[in-house]
């Protein structure tokens, strides 16, 4: 072959073979660090590595604090998300709407209904909306209504109807009777109204609604200042532990498999970074899926019992994170289906047709109007989307995933019924409202 002929363009066969080789050995090192493609690994890796949560001590805030302590937001490229302690839920709310980058969060462990309340304005200053989107439920059920014991005797249950006359014969002696609960329009306010309203009580005219922070509650009622309240865990289970109340019902005796907790961020910070949200939602979900198996269970209540988390003796969060619930008076009961669902019974998944209860829920005791369009207002808020997006790339088993955004038709404890494709039926059927249906 004559060196005219070896040529290839200008380079030597000799020099293009190097190359190609050298070539060769960049791509496959490149292969083994990204086996989808530099390009393609580049595009999915998270804009930022931090991000800020709040959380209030309550156990469904458990998947934050495990996705922090076991590393799951580190393994998906947000080492430095700062899990941060919240007063309470109206500091969460004021926290949400600066925003990190005016020293607030960027999201939270929340409550289900705030999203809502807060992008519609309805609870920030001057009625300024700061759009929410509301990426993933954190839990079902495990939340609580206690009663302070000087209504003992009556050993109240679901049925609240027999504090009617008792409440009634306190305020004839010029007393005040007050039932407390989180936020109001929040899921604690929702649990305590659908309860009293069940039982005859109007919670507006026949009692008085205060707002108390979670971790508060047991030292208020201690002191005598308030009748009964609706709580997440530990505080009920304290309460009990200090023999100053009883818990009446959890709130899964209430409405079984009930979505409580959501993790909610601000739809600009989502918006602006797409691929920091998905990395956020995977290391919640198998944070979820950790705290879901009752092997865990002990360590669960360790970590976030610890003084820098919730700071709270593990005796009175590990009963109930196990379905063992002591109601007080000598009330126990072992394995029962009402410990908190974190990952099961997709608890995750944020479906919109609870939020179109809550919001149902809001029109009927006047936070929203009765003319507020339900399923316009779940859909800018619900991200439900954005979780099957971060589910796809988690490789979340297809069972674990549902196949519709609704799970239908949900039955309370006193028969009433919710479809969430005729709310308007629903607030109909109850008969203590703030709304004229």
């Amino acid at each position: 072959m004559s060196k005219t002929t070896d040529k290839l363009g200008g380079i030597s066969r000799r020099k293009f073979l190097k190359t190609s080789a050298g070539t060769a050995a960049l791509i496959g090192s490149l292969q083994s660090q990204f086996p989808f493609g530099a390009p393609m690994a580049h595009a999915q890796g998270p804009e930022v590595k931090k991000a800020v949560l709040g959380y209030i001590a309550l156990v469904d805030a458990s998947p934050l604090v495990i996705a922090k302590e076991k590393g799951f937001f580190a393994k998906h490229g947000m080492p430095d998300v700062d899990v941060s302690k919240q007063a309470s839920w109206g500091a969460t709310r004021d926290n949400v709407v600066l925003g990190s980058e005016k020293n607030g969060i960027d999201g939270a462990h929340i409550l289900t209904p705030m999203p809502y309340l807060i992008s519609a304005g309805r609870v920030t200053q001057n009625n300024v909306p700061t759009p929410m989107y509301i990426l993933a439920r954190l839990n079902l059920d495990a939340q609580g209504i206690s009663v302070s014991n000087e209504f003992k005797d009556l050993k109240i249950t679901t049925d609240a109807s027999p504090l009617k006359a008792a409440f009634d014969k306190k305020k004839a002696t010029g007393k005040e009777v007050k039932v407390a609960m989180t936020f109001p329009g929040g899921t604690h306010d929702l649990w305590i109204r659908y309860w009293l309203a069940a039982g005859g009580i109007d919670p507006d005219k026949d009692v008085s609604t205060i707002v108390v922070p979670p971790p508060q509650m047991v030292a208020n009622m201690k002191v005598g200042n308030m009748d009964a309240f609706c709580v997440g865990e530990p505080w009920n289970e304290q309460l009990v532990n200090q023999d100053i109340g009883y818990t009446a019902c959890t709130t899964g005796e209430i409405w079984f498999k009930h979505p409580e907790k959501a993790l909610g961020m601000r739809a600009e910070w989502v918006d602006k970074h797409p691929n920091a949200t998905r990395a956020l939602v995977m290391a919640i979900m198998e944070a979820q899926q950790w705290c879901e198996k009752m092997e865990n269970k002990q360590e669960l209540a360790t970590i976030v019992g610890r003084r820098q988390w919730f700071n709270v003796p593990v005796a009175d969060i590990i009963g109930r994170l196990r379905g063992d619930i002591n109601y007080g008076h000598g009330r126990i009961e072992k394995g029962t289906k009402h410990y908190m669902k974190f990952w099961s019974e997709h608890a995750s998944y944020p479906f919109k047709s609870h939020d179109a209860w809550f919001v149902t829920e809001d029109i009927r005791w006047g936070k929203f109007e009765q003319s507020t369009d339900i399923n316009a207002l779940v859909n800018k808020v619900n991200r439900e989307d954005l979780w099957r997006e971060a589910a796809k790339s988690l490789s979340v088993a297809a069972a674990d995933i549902p196949t519709s955004s609704s799970r239908g038709k949900e039955t309370f404890f006193d028969g009433k019924v919710f479809d969430p494709a005729d709310p308007a039926a629903y607030l109909k059927s109850l008969t203590i409202k703030r709304v004229g249906v």
